[in-house]
């Protein structure tokens, strides 16, 4: 990347920071900075352009729609404004934008996404999906269920499997159905070679957690 890339770059973590400042715990900037860095860890082994990768994991969480009543048009409005403002051309703007637009889990439940994806959507896909199994993302489930106010278990409610987009969005079951409704979906979803090696242990972290939490519940 050339110098004025790097000072967008620069420029974009100072706005995602202070946009993010107040964000719940699961989607503030740490996850941000977390996607990011494996974004570029993951880019290094696949033929992508660097600046949109960095830009496009930066950019895309802005305004997740669960926070703004569903409303899937916030984040990329205002990731297009503020690209603006960086004077970043419109076909840079686009591939945000399209990035934002198509890198959520919801969207793989319509048939919305059969297209082909991008390979920076591909990597920041990966990355995204990485930051949401493991030990991080089983904090963050945890957190976001406190968030929400969901209970932590309830034997009698179970997962709700092959949802749509729209039964995922409406969900309000306890946290610990999100492990069978996503997360351990996300192993065999992961588009790159290295986001595939890494998501595997990740996944076992979880198995094993489930079987601790299951045999303290006393099941």
């Amino acid at each position: 990347m050339d110098t004025n890339e790097n000072q967008i770059i620069k420029n974009t973590i100072l706005f995602v920071k202070e946009t993010l400042k107040n964000a719940e715990g699961g989607h503030d900037w740490f996850h941000i900075e977390r996607v990011y860095r494996t974004s570029l860890v993951i880019a290094k082994t696949e033929k992508v352009n660097p600046f949109i990768v960095a830009l496009g994991a930066l950019l895309h969480d802005i305004a997740d729609a669960k926070f703004y009543d569903g409303d899937e048009t916030v984040g990329p409005k205002m990731a297009k404004d503020f690209l603006k403002t960086q004077q970043v051309t419109d076909l840079v703007i686009d591939e945000i934008v399209y990035i934002i637009d198509n890198i959520s889990f919801k969207n793989s439940l319509s048939n919305s996404q059969t297209k082909k994806i991008s390979k920076e959507l591909q990597v920041i896909q990966d990355a995204d999906r990485l930051d949401a199994i493991g030990a991080i993302g089983i904090a963050r489930a945890f957190n976001y269920g406190g968030f929400k106010n969901r209970v932590l278990y309830n034997p009698e409610i179970k997962p709700q499997l092959n949802q749509t987009k729209e039964e995922y969005k409406k969900s309000k079951a306890p946290t610990l159905n999100h492990f069978y409704e996503k997360l351990f979906l996300l192993k065999d979803m992961m588009n790159t070679k290295t986001g595939k090696i890494m998501a595997q242990e990740r996944h076992t972290y979880m198995e094993d957690f489930l079987k601790q939490f299951y045999k303290e519940w006393g099941l």
